[in-house]
């Protein structure tokens, strides 16, 4: 990145689908002293503009002609902007300062390992090496600052809250398909990945339109993450499956999934599954998984959203645990993960050892705001000061702006959003997600439930339908 013209503390914007590439840009631009800067694939060329400009990126990184196509009708508002690298395809036409990924790394030779140990040596681990563009209800995405010592220190951490094994002792892989830009997959994937050594392979780009299943039955991982709605669609697609079974068939499977939602529901840790749920999941249940490319898959991870009981309990009928994680961007990823060895129904499980919390403003049934504190929470908002006082108090804790109840065993669940309470007309308070949830899981035809009534007489209901892709 060095031989482009990247100064420090300046961006690299990397706008493309998941890749090795991806992931060396990434890599590099923290090597040479910039600030790497994810964008979305789906960003208009002004969001782009926002991104690369906020982030005074010297060099952007584009997968394609497609995304290429963006940039070139905002590079002139760039005043910072060096250089562009495409990493996928043949450029079309040679312009001045762009460059093919095989021009790019042969660029790299030209600069000595003398030359790259210097620039690493001056790096501090308080210093700013990764933004995180997270949106909020008004304004532009801010920029999310997270330190060298945020990345390292929640990689370790909260990977082995969540089991994750170092190569030599057992060699974690798993699909990286989620979108590197937010938080969640890049933790998950990237930096979490280096420091396991895990191995890694990359979905097609239209892994969430119906190709992912096909890469974990070649991949076979040992562990997976997905949000929400990527849980709800392969829950979707099994049951469609069920659906054209003939009788006989639809009933075994029937059976064994009431079979392992109940043993998993009842039974405490450790304790001995009954003869029924063997004779289940050695018959149907693992094969049932082994579909789905899980023959291998020992962990199954769930964030970035709260996730429906109907999708928890479906999956446990398949002798799937989802151990949710619970945390935001400014707190590098998750705060909380539950893991093999914390994991309890609905909840997000434990505090990461080395991470603080507390609830604020506890109301009468025990809930409070989450807030967060530790070597995992961010270091402000990028040019906005007033925002990050917002955020942070004097001592260093993050307003989550979560509602929380946590457990006599510390297991935390969370009840919906401050903001989103509805004050009606009347002055009653009326926390809309318990209700939403209940009305989901009533019709199963639902997909999103969004409950109004805010200074209103009465309360009304968004409803919007399951669709079949």
């Amino acid at each position: 990145m060095d031989c482009l013209g990247l100064e420090q503390f300046h961006g690299v914007a990397i706008l493309g689908f998941n890749s090795a590439e991806w992931f060396i840009a990434a890599v590099g631009t923290v090597f040479a002293g910039g600030i790497m800067a994810g964008i979305y694939t789906t960003n208009s060329p002004d969001a782009c503009l926002h991104v690369a400009n906020d982030s005074r990126a010297n060099v952007i990184v584009v997968e394609n002609q497609k995304q290429l196509d963006k940039i070139m009708q905002v590079k002139d508002k760039l005043p910072h902007l060096k250089a562009i690298v495409q990493y996928s395809g043949s450029l079309k036409e040679k312009l001045a300062n762009l460059y093919s990924w095989e021009e790019f790394m042969e660029l790299g030779l030209e600069v000595s390992d003398h030359e790259l140990d210097e620039v690493i040596s001056k790096q501090r681990a308080n210093q700013c090496c990764v933004l995180i563009y997270t949106s909020g209800t008004t304004g532009s995405p801010k920029g999310v600052m997270l330190s060298h010592d945020n990345i390292t220190w929640t990689a370790h951490h909260a990977s082995r809250a969540g089991d994750m094994q170092p190569a030599e002792i057992r060699q974690e892989s798993l699909v990286s398909y989620l979108p590197l830009s937010h938080i969640a997959a890049q933790i998950y994937d990237l930096w979490t990945g280096i420091k396991w050594g895990e191995q890694i392979s990359f979905a097609q780009p239209d892994a969430l339109k119906g190709t992912l299943v096909d890469s974990l039955r070649e991949v076979t991982p040992t562990a997976h993450m997905g949000v929400p709605r990527v849980w709800e669609k392969i829950m979707e697609k099994i049951k469609e499956g069920i659906s054209r079974c003939g009788y006989m068939k639809r009933k075994m499977v029937t059976w064994a999934m009431s079979v392992s939602l109940d043993a998993n529901q009842r039974l405490k840790k450790d304790e001995e599954k009954s003869f029924l749920f063997t004779l289940a999941e050695k018959l149907i249940l693992q094969k049932l998984r082994a579909e789905l490319g899980f023959s291998s898959c020992v962990k199954f991870f769930s964030g970035a959203a709260p996730i429906g009981r109907e999708t928890l309990q479906f999956f446990l009928g398949l002798n799937i645990r989802l151990y949710e994680a619970y945390g935001m961007s400014e707190t590098s990823g998750p705060h909380f993960m539950s893991g093999p060895e914390a994991y309890q129904f609905l909840s997000c499980g434990k505090v990461v050892p080395g991470c603080q919390y507390k609830l604020i403003n506890i109301n009468a049934d025990g809930s409070g705001e989450v807030c967060f504190w530790g070597r995992n929470v961010f270091m402000g908002f990028l040019n906005l000061e007033d925002k990050t006082k917002e955020a942070l108090d004097e001592d260093g804790w993050l307003r989550s702006g979560d509602l929380g109840k946590v457990d006599e065993d510390g297991f935390i669940y969370i009840n919906g959003r401050i903001k989103e309470l509805i004050i009606t007309a009347g002055g009653e308070n009326i926390p809309p997600l318990p209700i939403e949830d209940a009305v989901k899981q009533e019709l199963s035809i639902i997909s999103n439930a969004m409950l109004i009534g805010d200074e209103r007489k009465f309360l009304s209901m968004l409803l919007t339908l399951k669709v079949l892709q």
